[in-house]
């Protein structure tokens, strides 16, 4: 098998003894983010004041480029960063108009949108309907709803929507609108929204298979879905220089949901990163083919006795039941292993600076645990 640990040297070397297989929950930066952020770095203080020209006029398209590329998004301009998906959520809900907001969600959403839900239902400002991931496409179909939220790929199962399509031919200006959580999903399965592009919005960022870390994250917000956000900051109305003075203007692509000023450096990272791997020849197709032997590794010698979630799954890590689930992650922790765990559900992530040998001695660890 090929090794690739040669891209995470300063993360393999900063804690050498640690086998690290939390991909999926806090993913090693490659040795070219590390480039990105003194990049990032370099740039504030050369240019200083005139640091956003670049930001914007280069790093930020050249972003937007990547993302596009790897999601078949035919208008880079589609495109919108912020510092996490939860600033993006809130700008997508204030552009709806209607209140109380009827939120149709799957119930295995990550943790700030189902915080987020619990509170606008507790506030009487959203009514939120939950429902098994097999169930949405049915439930949408129902009507009702103004806003439709899934994950692409569910963070505590692995299990993978199907039928992206389905729901964005629900999809309407005037709502419903479907918004895919794809934070599981990018640069871990290959998508294309090419075909819905013009339908759905897209939320994901670096911080997972992206390998960039953290303030990168992005939304495809689709023409003509929510113009004009009531969360919005004065970054928005770049562009539009239509209007007269006063009036409060959205710039006409993705750039309609910024905020105001942000600290780039994770955007660089992100373009350092992509740039590294098309230099490099690894698609998300090849990492996910790397990532596949691993797993099949570990399926083939696994030493305890726990229900697999997803079995066949392409997601990136292994959901695995068991009661022990808790009392293992904390003994692997102990002997430096890192996994992680939601309820009883053991999660093991495999990435690209990973080999074999890793999961050998992660298979003896598993053997270890009483």
């Amino acid at each position: 098998m090929t090794s690739y640990k040669h891209l995470f040297q300063r993360a393999l070397a900063a804690a050498p003894e640690r086998l690290h297989f939390a991909a999926h929950s806090h993913h090693l930066w490659p040795d070219a983010s590390y480039v990105g952020q003194l990049a990032a770095w370099e740039d504030g203080v050369r240019l200083a004041d005139r640091k956003w020209e670049r930001v914007m006029g280069e790093i930020w398209p050249a972003a937007q480029a990547h993302v596009a590329a790897e999601l078949g998004l035919p208008d880079p301009g589609t495109l919108v960063f912020a510092p996490n998906t939860h600033t993006l959520l809130l700008a997508i809900a204030s552009a709806l108009p209607r209140r109380p907001l009827r939120i149709l969600a799957s119930d295995g959403e990550f943790h700030s949108f189902r915080r987020q839900a619990a509170r606008w239902e507790e506030a009487g400002t959203a009514i939120v309907e939950r429902a098994p991931l097999d169930r949405i496409a049915e439930r949408a179909r129902a009507g009702g709803h103004d806003l439709i939220f899934v994950s692409q790929v569910q963070f505590g199962t692995g299990h993978v929507l199907e039928g992206i399509a389905e729901l964005a031919a629900l999809a309407r200006p005037d709502g419903p609108w479907v918004v895919i959580d794809g934070y599981h999903g990018f640069m871990a399965l290959e998508t294309d929204l090419s075909a819905v592009a013009g339908r759905v919005f897209y939320l994901a960022g670096g911080y997972k298979y992206a390998m960039a870390g953290e303030g990168c994250a992005f939304l495809h917000a689709p023409p003509g879905f929510g113009p004009r956000p009531e969360v919005t900051g004065w970054y928005a109305e770049f562009e539009d220089l239509s209007l007269p003075p006063g009036s409060i203007g959205y710039a006409p692509d993705g750039r309609r949901f910024l905020g105001a000023t942000f600290d780039p450096s994770g955007i660089y990272r992100f373009v350092a990163v992509r740039d590294m791997l098309r230099q490099e020849g690894l698609t998300t197709a090849a990492i996910a083919a790397h990532v596949d032997s691993l797993r099949a590794q570990l399926l083939a010698g696994l030493p305890i006795a726990a229900e697999l979630l997803n079995p066949g799954s392409p997601a990136r890590f292994l959901a695995l039941r068991s009661p022990d689930a808790q009392r293992w992650k904390a003994a692997l922790e102990a002997e430096d292993v890192i996994t992680d765990v939601r309820g009883d559900v053991l999660r093991i992530g495999f990435g690209l600076y990973q080999d074999a040998r890793d999961v050998a001695q992660l298979i003896e660890a598993l053997a270890g645990l009483r």
